[in-house]
């Protein structure tokens, strides 16, 4: 059955990159091991310890389908149609680009909620990974999202792009952690707590 959840590496003090889309002091846990992982890109491997391993293969072979923003897309050229995760992209955006057939495999959605479901059926039995912190945080606020993945480094930046901001649904609870101790990263899968809503 199809789950859908949010995937970022974030800093102790709860960003996921710096205020210029900077990575560089959250990623280092993915060369910070002997363990290595090939991806779908063929330029792209982890060299990861065997716990975080373990981690990205099962992310690579479960994910299904990725929803990301306009934003992080255009910041990666869309991953040339071929993100590393192996599976097709849908990205959320008011505004498709002219030369949307470049990316053959990569779908464009008005909204979260269009998006999201789009991904659901591309992914067909298989998990929807969310990768961009907004979408993320509005999938939340909409009751889209099953867990939310944290991979946590020890690191503070200080200021940068949060991975989650101006919920409008807050608080969200969640249960408690599944805990995958990691070489430079702590891996955490929240499940969210669903609850009843008065209407």
């Amino acid at each position: 059955m199809t789950k859908v959840y949010t995937h970022m590496t974030m800093s102790l003090d709860g960003y996921i990159a710096d205020p210029d889309d900077g990575i560089g002091e959250l990623f280092g846990w993915y060369g910070a091991g002997e363990v290595t992982v090939p991806t779908a890109d063929e330029n792209m491997r982890f060299q990861v310890d065997p716990n975080s391993a373990g981690l990205l293969r099962d992310i690579l072979a479960r994910t299904g389908a990725l929803v990301c923003g306009r934003r992080l897309f255009d910041l990666t050229n869309g991953w040339g149609d071929n993100h590393p995760v192996g599976a097709p992209v849908v990205v959320v955006t008011h505004h498709v680009p002219e030369d949307a057939e470049k990316w053959p495999r990569t779908t464009f959605a008005g909204d979260v909620a269009e998006g999201v479901a789009r991904a659901r059926e591309i992914a067909d039995g298989k998990d929807v990974v969310i990768s961009s912190a907004d979408i993320a945080g509005q999938a939340l606020d909409l009751g889209l999202v099953d867990e939310v993945h944290v991979s946590l480094v020890p690191v503070l930046l200080g200021e940068g792009i949060p991975y989650f901001a101006r919920l409008a649904g807050a608080p969200h609870r969640f249960d408690d952690p599944e805990i995958i101790q990691g070489t430079r990263a702590t891996h955490l899968r929240f499940p969210v707590r669903r609850v009843s809503r008065p209407s």
